[in-house]
């Protein structure tokens, strides 16, 4: 009774301190899209990510029931660093919808304007509002809406200390007239958060000691599966040492692509709540989190071995390796020599046949792409042909008569077939992202190995020279190239071999991948030139290249194998692929596919729409 009684207190004292609305709530996933578009149009950085931050504590002022119900202490602000742009997840502090909307929007703006500065937050503020207004007009009523709103929910300076009072005074009149007051009051405590305003001062990662990766062997020994929590919040994090004792709970934490198995202990006083739904409440409840090395085993895990393959066991390597340059745009410069690619190829793929499943699929497809021949067709007016051309043969005698014949005499016609020159290089990436399985039914590397079967049963009926390659890597100096199929070798068993015993491993980088196939491509004679790019994932290594600087690299060799007369095209089945593609790739040369299973069939028919032009 006791128990329910002060469930019932803390609902009616939580509900009562609420200042928010959560029934006229907007969250970031459904404005992501037009927040990326309104952002990079305002002149933001295109390689910037858009996550979602995790709220931080304030020191603001707090109504009686708020400090009751100890709620009301943190708050979701904007921010931005060198590789993102952090907004709320979740916007519910105006009463209506479309102002909530209109925050998310007004945001993307303010942070695209924003630059570095050592200015005094206030000021800065005031004046980063008043360049957006002038930039952008047609803001100002949105932003005049938002103000109002804002204002409503701000502490009313009547109820405030002097000092706090003044100090309240001054953020009102800053936000109606941004740049009408130079310096903002002191008092005794903090102001209250300024939603429309960037966070006065944004979390940075604490580093209280240099972490370095763990080896494999490290890892502790686990049983069973892994939990996810369903948090895409960016959390401050310190490392630490591991604490003494048994607190805490074990969580793993997963990245799009998987890397190693990071075991992140939330230390904290209790072990009764220690379900997932009370393991996300913690993360929730706490701005710092704490990671630490544990050798102890857990419940749960996340087991691969990202160690080279002994030389038995691994691809033949092909020559001596490849070195190539990198971009790094924080100096905006290249990083000359600075990857070394491998091309290596499979050491015993036995010949194969089609697989079973595959056989209806590929008879349809080649039946399709065998009307991309180009059909038999007169040619007239020639030099030299089957038959005279009796059309031009009439039109020089009457010229002759006149005196105006030509010396050269196109009297001929012929009838042969049409010219497709077009040569298309398939880069598949095989990094060990795509060990992950769909749906519980197939793992992504068998759908890329089926779609690699089919594209090449497709094409060879097509008549069109293609190539195909894979790529993973292990640090700038291990790029892997894998040689499936070249330019010069006819599809057959033997190539079907090399298809089948693809495996995944590794990471994914991209830029030097697309450098080497660019670079393989450009010696083709074709008048079009192909490079298809099959991926489930963004740019991503074990050393700096993550985040924005592999997403700028790939950008970068992407621009350059279109200045080679290259047309680039990304097949992905990144379900997150609409967030950063569009700035690699540009909006007409990428498409994600919603279903993987599908990819099979739809790659050979992707590529059929893509150069149906180069006849």
């Amino acid at each position: 009774m006791e128990e329910f009684v002060g469930k019932l207190w803390h609902r009616f004292i939580t509900r009562s301190a609420q200042r928010s609305y959560p029934e006229q709530a907007v969250t970031l996933a459904e404005v992501n899209k037009i927040i990326g578009i309104l952002f990079r149009a305002s002149g933001g950085e295109g390689g910037l990510r858009i996550e979602a931050t995790s709220a931080t504590e304030h020191e603001g002022r707090r109504s009686l029931l708020e400090r009751i119900a100890g709620s009301g202490d943190k708050i979701e602000l904007c921010w931005r660093t060198e590789e993102s742009l952090f907004l709320p997840a979740r916007v519910d502090a105006y009463p209506e919808r479309h102002l909530n909307r209109d925050l998310y929007l007004w945001l993307a703006a303010l942070a695209a304007e924003y630059r570095p500065t050592d200015e005094a937050w206030f000021t800065y503020s005031q004046w980063l509002t008043r360049q957006v207004l002038q930039r952008f007009p047609g803001l100002a009523a949105r932003y005049r809406r938002l103000v109002e709103a804002e204002l409503a929910r701000r502490p009313e300076p009547s109820s405030l200390p002097r000092d706090e009072a003044a100090r309240e005074q001054a953020i009102r009149t800053a936000l109606i007239s941004p740049g009408e007051i130079a310096d903002l009051p002191e008092a005794g405590k903090p102001p209250h958060p300024v939603l429309l305003w960037l966070h006065p001062a944004p979390p940075r990662a604490l580093d209280r000691r240099t972490g370095q990766q763990p080896a494999q062997d490290d890892l502790p020994e686990t049983e069973g599966e892994v939990e996810q929590l369903d948090d895409e919040r960016r959390h401050r994090a310190e490392q630490v040492d591991m604490p003494d004792g048994d607190k805490g709970l074990v969580l793993d934490r997963f990245e799009n692509i998987l890397s190693w198995a990071e075991y992140v202990k939330v230390d904290r006083s209790t072990e009764e709540d220690d379900d997932i739904d009370g393991a996300q409440q913690t993360l929730d409840d706490m701005e710092v989190v704490s990671v630490a090395r544990d050798s102890k085993s857990t419940a749960k895990r996340l087991r691969f071995d990202l160690d080279l393959p002994g030389e038995d066991d691994d691809d033949r390597a092909i020559g001596e390796g490849i070195l190539l340059p990198e971009w790094d745009y924080r100096k905006q410069d290249w990083l000359a020599d600075h990857c070394c690619v491998l091309p290596m190829i499979a050491n015993d793929a036995a010949a194969c046949e089609l697989p079973d499943h595959l056989l209806t699929t590929a008879r349809r497809l080649k039946q399709q792409f065998e009307s991309l021949v180009p059909q038999r067709v007169w040619f007239n007016q020639q030099s030299d042909g089957s038959e005279i051309d009796l059309h031009a043969y009439l039109e020089h005698s009457s010229e002759r008569l006149r005196g105006q014949a030509m010396a050269e005499q196109r009297l001929y016609r012929d009838f042969r077939g049409g010219r497709r020159d077009l040569s298309c290089l398939l880069l598949a990436d095989l990094s060990l992202s795509t060990d992950t399985w769909v749906n519980n039914e197939s793992r992504v590397i068998d759908i890329i190995r089926d779609s690699l079967m089919l594209f090449s049963e497709a094409l060879s009926a097509s008549g069109d020279r293609f190539a195909i390659y894979g790529f993973s890597s292990r640090y700038r100096d291990h790029v892997r190239f894998h040689t499936i199929k070249t330019f010069a070798e006819k599809h057959n068993a033997a190539i079907r071999g090399r298809i089948n015993v693809i495996k995944p491993g590794f990471y994914t980088r991209m830029g030097t991948a697309i450098r080497q196939a660019s670079r393989t491509l450009g010696k083709q004679i074709a008048h079009d030139q192909l490079l298809l790019i099959l991926t489930d994932g963004k740019p991503n290594d074990l050393d700096h290249y993550e985040g924005r600087f592999g997403i700028e690299d790939t950008r970068m060799a992407i621009i350059e194998a279109r200045k080679q007369g290259i047309q680039p095209f990304c097949v992905t089945i990144d379900e997150q692929g609409n967030d950063y593609l569009p700035y690699i790739f540009g909006n007409d040369a990428f498409v994600v596919i919603r279903k993987p299973a599908e990819l099979p069939r739809d790659l050979p028919l992707l590529y059929a729409r893509i150069t149906q032009h180069s006849v």
